[in-house]
């Protein structure tokens, strides 16, 4: 069966559940969890590929890199955080083109100043609407394909309030962007009334933050309010952090993985989940002695 594509599986009345991910084999593990759409998180690439912060440190060929490999690998559809686009206009258009190229579903846009940071974090700064728009439209010049989708994302809402992160959400939609994304909204009524004035003419995200300023809720009772995207980009690496902080001290104070391999997967079923067994069998084919 084939894989709808991002803008086919958005008509759906069943809000799109999309866990974070951040490389090949997380993508890999959350395709065979039976998830229909992956996101590539920006602060989770920050997290595991820099151990840093999410603060605008990665680059656009890092995360460039992280998104061919991933899409090489799963055939589910990548909604991809640009960040702000890695700089002005022009380099949003070469992002949007790169990204493209790599296998974006959907490219996400974001409308704050430098020095960046993670959406839930203190300290934000947002460039002018104008600015804004003027990235966007560059955005949508660039893509090669309308089924490249690119999604505006707001962070006004903490620093100019709500009548100003409506305006601009407004603004945002009438460059023709195919989804939004107000982020940090902080109350069910403010998620309700987003969702109010938008979801009725465009796909809307909710960013679900662990510890976050939105209050985690469960994606079925997100699309009742008419949210079309739901995702959780940070809960991989909080929950691998969790099991990896147990793991390395139960090694180090036991000198031996015997305690948990109960919790661990062999290396036959390894194997298995990645496929060895299939590449090895194909590889065959190539053989120099099975050659006529």
């Amino acid at each position: 069966m084939s894989i709808p594509s991002l803008r086919q599986r958005l008509q759906a009345h069943e809000p799109l559940l999309c866990p974070g991910v951040f490389d090949a084999f997380s993508a890999l593990l959350a395709q065979q969890a039976g998830f229909e759409g992956l996101y590539l998180s920006g602060a989770s690439l920050a997290y595991t590929r820099l151990g840093r912060s999410d603060i605008g440190l990665t680059t656009f060929t890092e995360v460039q890199d992280a998104l061919a490999r991933i899409t090489e690998r799963v055939d589910r559809p990548v909604i991809v955080d640009a960040d702000t686009g890695f700089g002005n206009a022009l380099n949003v258009q070469r992002t949007v083109r790169g990204f493209e190229r790599a296998g974006a579903a959907m490219v996400q846009l974001e409308d704050q100043g430098f020095p960046k940071r993670c959406g839930h974090l203190d300290g934000k700064t947002v460039v002018p609407q104008a600015e804004m728009v003027g990235k966007l439209k560059a955005a949508l010049d660039a893509r090669h394909s309308a089924d490249t989708l690119v999604m505006a994302r707001t962070d006004a809402l903490a620093i100019e309030g709500w009548d100003r992160a409506m305006e601009r959400a407004e603004a945002y939609l009438a460059c023709g962007v195919d989804a939004l994304f107000i982020e940090a909204l902080r109350s069910p009524a403010q998620l309700a009334d987003a969702a109010a004035r938008f979801a009725g003419r465009v796909p809307l995200l909710a960013n679900m933050v662990e510890g976050g300023k939105t209050p985690v809720t469960p994606a079925d009772e997100l699309g009742r309010l008419g949210y079309r995207i739901v995702i959780f980009p940070g809960g991989t690496v909080r929950a691998i952090a969790r099991t990896l902080q147990g793991y390395f001290a139960s090694l180090k104070a036991h000198q031996t993985t015997a305690p948990w391999q109960a919790d661990m997967l062999d290396f036959d079923q390894l194997n298995a989940l990645i496929g060895t067994p299939e590449l090895l069998a194909q590889g065959t084919r190539y053989d120099a002695d099975r050659q006529p």
